[in-house]
């Protein structure tokens, strides 16, 4: 039945639009018109149901440009929620209600303490104790279960704890050193381990050789159920008022066919574009794939968009996703001069891909037609595409990122010089706030506060002419936060405002980076206006 929205503010997105007094929705759920509510009682027909806002603003839907939605979802799902537990007491009693529907022997992992997913505004250190609890305050929940408190990525080091049980199935005995790598174990007087471990310890985006041995022990995110948790998750989003998501990072062709299964079943109340990602290296083990199968990936991908296509109403798939490097917080991000990383040493970052990878994707997209996303975070990544683009006719690419759509993702850090050659190839460009809020401190500790000059510039970005869209990616998860963060650049740890003239975009502005030119950053046309 189509609706005659009325007694409020319709804020429509388009240029040349203000504040409304009316819209109606067609049977199809379509706007088709918006004005004065003369105006649309003349457009609504005798049957539409009338619908008065008692003084609400109705906005388009929000588009979330980078929100991981299946795999929060999944993993949040997998694991107990510990992450509002206040004391100790509380903690073991979550862990033993769960004890007591697990049969013996089976893992209970649960999330770390606090507010997902840097753990900045709060953590572990917030409960009354101060500190994780150790093994002896994890059995008395139960020791018939190995039990594991995550940490999860990207804050490094980071710290974790078991119970007797979980030390003794990942083979962590007193016998062990005091650190292996960069994984740190706290003992008590007599020598006897705590069962709380520090250091290179995360979930994922984790390299350390030991760590990722230790991991091998706990169940996999292989393991996680994809489709009932995405749909609780997708509630969620639907919930803050968004109504369309892009998944372009870290996408397995496992993660894009959930996707399709739920789109069959009916089950998806959010728009979905997906692009696979041709070879991931956050989940541990890492195995590098040969040159050859790589190609083989990019030749999957280019299937998988074919079947999926590219205009259909809720689900679609626009090409794949490369990334060379990781988060600030482990040491990953590429950088042309050296910098401080989580255990005081200096680094460049880590590279992961290969320069002949990134030619093979840059080649694949060209003759395959697909929509490339860049994945860059550190000046390196920057010039490593651009120097890859430079080897062909401008004119081509030129072509290519109009015809498919290409998108740069993340640009956590991006100079002017860089931010204005995507533009005059045509680029758009996805980043977060998150970024910024929680990342902001920890690069002026590690790299230096020089850096803040080209950290998540939002204006900078418009100047040079690029169309940016926002997402929530590790948080904070709601949208309207985010929104509020891009008028203020404030960092979450210290409060300082890195709201220069580069960075801080006004309310119209920060708006439309989650509707309207988000919508133009998937270039999904009928959305976000």
């Amino acid at each position: 039945m189509s609706q005659l929205l009325f007694g409020g503010q319709i804020q429509p997105l388009q240029s040349g639009l203000e504040l409304q007094e009316a819209l109606v929705v067609g049977d199809s759920g379509r706007i088709e018109g918006v004005g004065s509510i003369s105006e649309m009682e003349s457009l609504a027909g005798s049957e539409t149901r009338r619908i008065d806002l008692d003084g609400a603003t109705v906005l388009p839907g929000l588009i979330d440009t980078h929100p991981h939605v299946l795999h929060f979802g999944a993993r949040e799902r997998a694991v107990l929620d510990i992450t509002d537990c206040r004391n100790h007491q509380e903690i073991v009693d979550r862990i033993r209600d769960e004890a007591s529907r697990r049969p013996p022997g089976e893992w209970i992992i649960t999330t770390p303490i606090g507010e997902p997913h840097y753990f900045v505004r709060r953590s572990y250190s917030d409960l009354r104790e101060q500190e994780l609890p150790d093994r002896h305050v994890l059995d008395q929940a139960t020791s018939d279960h190995p039990v594991h408190i995550e940490a999860w990525a990207p804050r490094t080091p980071n710290v974790c704890a078991f119970n007797t049980a979980g030390l003794r199935r990942c083979g962590l005995t007193d016998t062990l050193p005091d650190q292996v790598c960069e994984v740190r174990f706290d003992r008590a007087s007599d020598g006897s381990l705590t069962g709380v471990l520090r250091g290179a310890v995360n979930n994922y985006y984790c390299f350390d050789p030991f760590w990722v041995q230790v991991r091998s022990h706990l169940p996999s995110p292989a393991e996680w159920e994809l489709h009932d948790a995405t749909v609780e998750e997708i509630a969620t989003y639907n919930a803050r008022g968004v109504t369309t998501i892009f998944e372009g990072h870290n996408m397995s062709p496992t993660h894009i066919q959930a996707y399709v299964d739920l789109q069959r079943a009916g089950r998806l109340t959010v728009r979905v574009q997906c692009a696979m990602e041709v070879e991931g290296f956050a989940y541990p083990p890492w195995q590098p794939l040969t040159l050859d199968e790589y190609k083989v990936n990019l030749g999957i991908a280019a299937r998988l968009k074919n079947e999926i296509g590219t205009d259909a109403d809720m689900l679609r798939m626009s090409g794949v996703s490369f990334g060379q490097a990781g988060p600030c917080w482990p040491g990953a991000i590429r950088m042309l001069e050296p910098y401080k990383g989580p255990y005081g040493e200096e680094t460049t970052g880590m590279t992961f891909l290969s320069p002949e990878k990134l030619s093979a994707f840059v080649e694949a997209c060209l003759s395959h037609g697909m929509q490339a996303n860049f994945v860059t975070s550190g000046y390196r990544d920057h010039e490593d595409v651009l120097n890859e683009l430079a080897r062909y006719p401008k004119e081509q690419i030129v072509k290519a990122v109009k015809d498919n759509n290409w998108l740069i993702q993340h640009a956590i850090l991006i100079t002017d010089e860089y931010a204005k050659a995507y533009a005059e190839y045509g680029f758009k460009l996805t980043t977060c706030m998150g970024f910024s809020a929680a990342k902001g401190d920890l690069y002026g500790e590690r790299i230096g506060q020089w850096v803040w000059e080209d950290q998540v510039p939002l204006q900078r970005l418009l100047r040079a002419g690029l169309v940016v869209g926002l997402g929530t990616d590790w948080g904070p998860k709601n949208p309207w936060e985010n929104l509020v963060l891009a008028q203020t650049h404030e960092f979450w740890g210290s409060g300082y405002r890195n709201d220069g003239p580069d960075h801080a975009v006004d309310r119209r502005q920060a708006l439309a980076m989650w509707t309207r030119d988000a919508a133009r950053t998937l270039a999904w046309e009928g959305l976000g206006s």
